[in-house]
């Protein structure tokens, strides 16, 4: 029987070496966990529709559908918004909505792809489906 370790929070560091000195081929993974950004901007739902599909919604009030761009690459989906500089008259008192550039991403699973995307409204809804293959979907004989 081996030694089981317990770890606690002070130990952390001294299991994350034990793992990643252990681990062949993972530090693409590794690195998607411990190098994940912590922006918030623009704010975002995730929503599970039923269990092959799920809805991505980003708030994008002030932009335009030509300033927003959607793709996938690599197994990853990109969000990328870039306002167009505007000349407009006047002082800002106050300037409260967040209308600056900018990109953000998620990792998608290998079996999950976009199927629809829409923007309306200020809102783009990006839905995604899991691919079931044929011999996991269900099947009905009488």
């Amino acid at each position: 029987m081996t030694n089981l370790t317990k770890y606690n929070a002070a130990d952390l560091d001294q299991l994350m070496h034990q793992i990643t000195r252990n681990s062949i081929g993972m530090d693409d993974y590794f690195n998607k966990i411990f190098n994940a950004s912590s922006q918030n901007y623009p704010p975002y739902n995730v929503i599970q529709v039923n269990s092959t599909e799920t809805r991505l919604e980003i708030a994008l009030a002030g932009f335009k559908k030509e300033e927003v761009n959607a793709y996938t690459e690599y197994g990853k989906l990109f969000v990328r918004g870039e306002k167009e500089a505007s000349d407009e008259a006047g002082t800002f008192i106050h300037k409260g909505l967040a209308q600056r550039n900018f990109e953000r991403s998620w990792t998608l699973a290998d079996d999950t792809e976009v199927s629809n995307v829409v923007f309306e409204d200020g809102l783009l809804s990006v839905t995604l489906t899991k691919v079931v293959p044929e011999h996991h979907q269900r099947k009905d004989y009488l």
